[in-house]
């Protein structure tokens, strides 16, 4: 193990996955959501491929023992995305990013509710707070509380709350498949639905041929959100996930600094205010995790002694 490295490989994916957000907001000014599911999906393969080669583990990244866990999580994955997308050229950057952070929240109240899990106290707190702290993001675009609302940002905080639902749904559904697929075949057929579910909008969509610079765009976001898929993928290698998983939250200040710089967009304080509490709530949930993991292991140790 190397903590470390581990944190430096999760904070490169992360500012990975910013700056790909970044770019596919940039070129939603030209490009329909589809079309860019499509480009950011297809050109994260080669980078894949080459992932795949230099570890030795291409026949691992094609061999399936559950097709149709790949489908469905091919299906619900590329709406996530499509969503999470749509909502970028609705929103400002740090609002689209703070919303995101109901997914790990709804992971919590989605495994209670379809896969058993037990949710003490402590957790379903945080959740609750957590939760409030979305709506706080959204509140000022859904209400008047600053004017009357701008239907194109109702429209967003209720996409990227959509995108963020089924995010968790995600999320509980790659818990399942681990049982039986590698974490190689996930993400590579991941993208092969993707790009194959961004395809099937054509015939729904006004797809555009675009110009070079929304090209290079295009191109860049899927090139950049492979090397952040690579790197998220390879820090668990070398650190527990309770460690690396708060820095996930770095992308907040990176959203804030990319959304001021390139894009003009000035942080309200619901938004501010929203993400602050969202994220003490996310990390809450993290340590507590950490800390019934740190007693089951003791438990178990003090068992076979």
């Amino acid at each position: 193990m190397n903590p470390l490295r581990g944190i430096g490989l999760k904070l490169a994916s992360v500012t990975c996955f910013v700056i790909m957000a970044a770019l596919v907001k940039a070129a939603s000014v030209e490009v329909p959501p589809g079309e860019t599911v499509f480009f950011r999906s297809l050109f994260t393969l080669p980078i894949i491929f080459i992932w795949l080669a230099r570890r030795h583990e291409f026949a691992a990244g094609l061999k399936v023992r559950s097709p149709m866990g790949h489908v469905w999580r091919g299906m619900i994955g590329a709406t996530t995305m499509f969503l999470n997308f749509f909502a970028l050229s609705l929103l400002p950057l740090p609002e689209a990013t703070a919303i995101g952070y109901a997914a790990p929240l709804l992971l919590v109240v989605f495994a209670a509710m379809f896969a058993g899990e037990t949710v003490r106290f402590f957790r379903f707190t945080a959740v609750v707070a957590g939760l409030a702290g979305v709506v706080i993001v959204m509140l000022p675009r859904i209400t008047m509380l600053d004017g009357v609302p701008d239907p194109r940002e109702q429209l967003g905080v209720t996409v990227a709350l959509g995108g963020a639902c089924l995010s968790a749904i995600v999320q509980l559904h790659v818990r399942n498949m681990v049982r039986t697929e590698s974490t190689t075949s996930i993400v590579f057929w991941f993208s092969v639905s993707c790009t194959v579910a961004g395809l099937f909008t054509l015939p729904f969509s006004e797809w555009v041929v675009p110009s070079p610079y929304y090209a290079t765009l295009l191109v860049l976001a899927g090139l950049i959100g492979g090397v952040g898929q690579v790197f998220l993928t390879s820090c668990y290698r070398y650190a527990d996930a309770s460690l690396i998983a708060p820095f996930e939250y770095a992308s907040m200040i990176f959203a804030l600094v990319i959304g001021y710089v390139v894009f003009g967009e000035v942080p309200t304080r619901a938004m501010m205010v929203g993400a602050v509490i969202v994220i003490a709530a996310g990390i809450a949930i993290i340590w507590r995790e950490r800390q019934l993991g740190l007693n089951d292991e003791r438990r178990k140790r003090t068992e076979t002694l």
